[in-house]
């Protein structure tokens, strides 16, 4: 019995698809994101010998499967060896190469880049930076992307540069999407879709309305509606218990103030003192 030529055509098609994720998954995601030379020629063969593989006509296809798993065996074994030859991989993969240094394009390194001024500028660029006078350091990595490193009086200000502690920034958990409570996030935080349906209520929403819910650490709850014409209020939990200590404390002040009795000044003074104290070390986390 005679196999109908697009019958074979689609079993090539599927043997080489599968053969093609296999070698995809086997070469790891780098494959995808930072492709070197050698990585680029690599995805290119193996992606012809697929083809190759699918459509050609004569009976040894099958060979293209064996070139395919040769490549594959290539480039993987000469993965493992760069993660142990620092030399292997600085062949292989290439060094990076100093570009800009201290506001200074070095030109002989541009060249051998073969990268001309127009490229670099528009590098830069994408990178926000418009003074090549404001540039310290610029590198381009093996895989071609420039990164760039300002001077220190053109860098943004961070809150460590003003010597501003923050609090810690915990990762968020999604708790709803399309419309769906999600207990295994929920479960993580050790929150529960009682504790969820109450904050929805003080929203004012239901979970059918919204598209996204996400809590942080703190276990603020918030929440993006189906309905971009409305707009969800914020969550004021840290607000309200930054005010409320602050109420505290200048309570123990006027007490102090009020009070005749010399013991009772001092313990009111003390304890203002100390919740004034603590309010100066939590500002940075109810502030968040």
């Amino acid at each position: 019995m005679t196999i109908p030529l697009w019958a074979e055509v689609a079993f090539r098609t599927v043997c080489a698809a599968a053969a093609l994720f296999a070698v995809t998954k086997l070469l790891g995601k780098r494959q995808v994101t930072q492709l070197s030379v050698f990585e680029y020629v690599t995805g290119i063969t193996i992606g012809s010998l697929a083809a190759y593989v699918s459509v050609d006509l004569e009976a040894n296809w099958h060979l293209g499967l064996v070139a395919l798993g040769v490549w594959a065996l290539i480039a993987i074994s000469l993965e493992f060896l760069t993660l142990k030859s620092k030399w292997l991989r600085d062949f292989i993969d290439g060094k990076g190469r100093v570009l800009i240094r201290e506001g200074k394009v070095l030109e002989e390194n541009l060249k051998k880049e073969r990268l001309t001024v127009d490229e670099l500028l528009e590098q830069l660029r994408t990178k926000s930076v418009f003074r090549v006078a404001d540039v310290e350091f610029a590198v381009m990595e093996p895989s071609g992307k420039i990164n760039v490193l300002l001077k220190s009086e053109h860098q943004p200000l961070t809150p460590s540069k003003l010597g501003i502690r923050t609090a810690p920034d915990p990762a968020p958990q999604t708790v709803i999407m399309d419309g769906k409570i999600m207990d295994e996030p929920l479960a993580a935080m050790g929150l529960s879709r009682g504790w969820l349906m109450a904050e929805l209520e003080k929203l004012g929403v239901t979970p059918e309305n919204v598209f996204l819910g996400q809590v942080d650490g703190y276990g603020q709850l918030y929440v993006d509606l189906y309905d971009d014409k409305l707009q969800a209020p914020e969550p004021q939990q840290k607000a309200s218990l930054y005010a409320l200590l602050k109420k505290c404390e200048a309570d123990l002040e006027m007490f102090a103030l009020s009070t005749q009795n010399e013991n009772a000044k001092q313990m009111y003074e003390e304890c203002a003192r100390r919740l004034q104290k603590l309010l100066g070390e939590l500002k940075p986390f109810l502030h968040g």
